[in-house]
């Protein structure tokens, strides 16, 4: 089998450790290198070919964005980043994706597999996590289809086999994944902050590093999820 080689260009040991991890899974991926900053991967692509950069946006010395503005001849890039803001300027620069902390291993799966099919920047589906329109979603709900505008949701929360949409007006139970629910949401609006919860942010009223509340309800946000929401607030 053909494998694609990749460096992880990243400072930050945990967010390292968890992308070892997920690549050593992946048949198709050899991981050459790790970097600690740009300049030091500059180097690896000096010394030899690489197929894919596992890029953090905040790095120290040179930023990752200006990284690969620096290349003539860029490989593919998947940003991996704590940071919504910045998609846009990632997908001007035709990275292959944009993967928020924390990463969800199927999220990452997903990312790396258009390596594989080759699909080209304008020809990723609309859903890809950084949607920007306002389209209505459907949900099943008994036996009918219900219209949903991401605007009008203030948070989901996952409930059994069911996820619970609580909306400005009305509350709807459906059954389907907090997951797959979460890919169908443009992620620059929305976030997982608990394993049972994704919130908007918008409609974040009160925020501290252990909750936010939105509509007077109070919503923890998990360990595995405060670095992500730290990211939130600086942005």
């Amino acid at each position: 089998m053909d494998k694609f080689s990749c460096i992880i260009v990243e400072d930050e040991p945990l967010a390292v450790e968890i992308l070892e991890d997920y690549i050593a899974q992946i048949p198709f991926l050899e991981l050459k290198e790790v970097c600690p900053d740009a300049i030091f991967a500059l180097e690896c692509l000096n010394r030899e070919k690489i197929d894919l950069i596992f890029l953090d946006i905040h790095l120290p010395k040179l930023k990752g964005l200006d990284f690969i503005r620096s290349l003539r001849y860029p490989p593919q890039v998947i940003i991996v980043s704590a940071y919504h803001e910045y998609a846009i300027d990632g997908y001007e620069l035709n990275v292959l994706d944009y993967l928020l902390k924390p990463i969800e291993f199927s999220r990452f799966f997903k990312a790396v597999s258009k390596l594989k099919t080759g699909l080209p920047v304008s020809e990723r589906p609309t859903n890809y996590p950084f949607a920007y329109e306002n389209e209505p979603l459907f949900f099943q709900v008994d036996r009918k289809k219900v219209r949903v505008l991401p605007d009008d949701i203030l948070f989901i929360e996952s409930v059994g086999e069911y996820v619970k949409i609580v909306m400005t007006d009305k509350t709807m139970l459906t059954k389907i994944t907090l997951y797959d629910i979460g890919q169908l949401l443009p992620q620059h609006l929305f976030r997982r902050i608990h394993r049972s919860y994704i919130i908007a942010l918008k409609k974040i009223e009160v925020f501290t590093l252990n909750h936010v509340e939105i509509n007077k309800t109070i919503i923890p946000i998990g360990r595995m999820y405060k670095e992500v929401m730290r990211g939130w607030e600086k942005g």
